[in-house]
Formats: C-alpha cells, sequence, structure tokens
C-alpha cells in the first residue's frame, strides 16, 4: 500500500479537501516539500521514544498527556490505549498539538519541535492490522493519523533564538529575535 492510500483508507471523519476545515495535510506533504526541515522534526521526534500531547478536555481546558509517536509510511501515527481520555478528547474534538520530548536538560541542541493538527481515527481494519503487525502496540487500541496544520521548529543560534514555521500551501518561514528586538526579523 503506497503512502497515498495509507492514509486515505479506512479514516474517519477526514479533514482533507473538501471538508471544509481548511487546510490540513498528511506527514508526506511536508517531507515532500521540505525535505530538510522534516528531517530535523523526525529527528527530534525520534531522540525519544514518548513525547508530550495536548488534547482539548469536554470543558475546553487542555489535557497534557504523554504519546509514543511513529512516522511511517509518509504519515504521522498516533496510537493510544481503547477508552484513554486523549482517544476520548480526540475522538469528541481532533484538534491537537505534540511537542517532542525536550531530553533529560536544558541544552536542546537539536531544537525544540512540535506538530499541531487534528487527529483523524483509522477505522480500516486492514490498515490497523498492518500497523499492528509493524508496531506490536498493546491491543486493542486506537489508531489516529495527524492531518497537520502546523509544524514549528525552535531553536538558539547565539544570539537569536530562531522559530522555523511550516504550515500547508506556505513557504516556510524563519523568524529570529532577541529580548532587545522590538520586533522580530521575518525571512
Amino acid at each position: 500500500m503506497t503512502s497515498e492510500s495509507a492514509g486515505a483508507e479506512g479514516v474517519a471523519g477526514s479533514a482533507g479537501e473538501g471538508s471544509g476545515r481548511g487546510d490540513a495535510v498528511g506527514w508526506a506533504v511536508v517531507e515532500e516539500g521540505e525535505p530538510e526541515f522534516a528531517g530535523w522534526v523526525r529527528k527530534r521526534f525520534g531522540a525519544y521514544r514518548h513525547h508530550v500531547l495536548a488534547t482539548l478536555r469536554k470543558d475546553g481546558a487542555p489535557r497534557l498527556t504523554g504519546l509514543e509517536a511513529d512516522f511511517r509510511h509518509g504519515e504521522l501515527w498516533l496510537g493510544m490505549m481503547v477508552g484513554s481520555r486523549k482517544a476520548l478528547d480526540l475522538r469528541r474534538d481532533p484538534r491537537f498539538s505534540l511537542h517532542a520530548n525536550p531530553g533529560p536538560d536544558a541544552g536542546l541542541a537539536d531544537g525544540d519541535v512540535r506538530v499541531s493538527g487534528r487527529a483523524v481515527e483509522v477505522t480500516d481494519p486492514g490498515v490497523v492490522a498492518r500497523y499492528a503487525a509493524e508496531v506490536k502496540p498493546p491491543e486493542p487500541f486506537h489508531l489516529f493519523r495527524a492531518e497537520l496544520t502546523e509544524v514549528v521548529r525552535t531553536y538558539v543560534e547565539d544570539p537569536y533564538v530562531v522559530l522555523v514555521r511550516w504550515a500547508p500551501a506556505r513557504p516556510l518561514r524563519t523568524i529570529r529575535r532577541t529580548s532587545d528586538d522590538a520586533a522580530p526579523r521575518v525571512e
């Protein structure tokens, strides 16, 4: 199965074209459009197994929980235990942010990375079975595919804090600033 078909099959409530929900795309679009940037993002997520997922509770308050994220077949996959609060949050409101584990200290040599978008639950038994065969998660589980609206990398390049932001159908944008800057420098 190609990455294109893997993302389209068995997905409940896809937020793609024609959904009226705005631009959101699969991970393959980031990799194709900005391969160097996508490489940095994958490297940061690959440095640690567990990351921090932000979802929205029923009352609208944020919920932060741990999560293992997986880049596979041109997609960013989010797997979680059946009935977990984060899965129930995403079923009710698919918006999320996923922050890469910052690591054991304040060094952040490779920067800080966050992805945001909508999590779309995968319901196709074949896609779920293929994922389970490859990843071997505890079963049963919920599987979501990330449709991204924003990817941000933040790092220090003395004397600047640098933010590199990707969004669908927009050029990669770099912002450099210091604490003395009245306004950031946008490149």
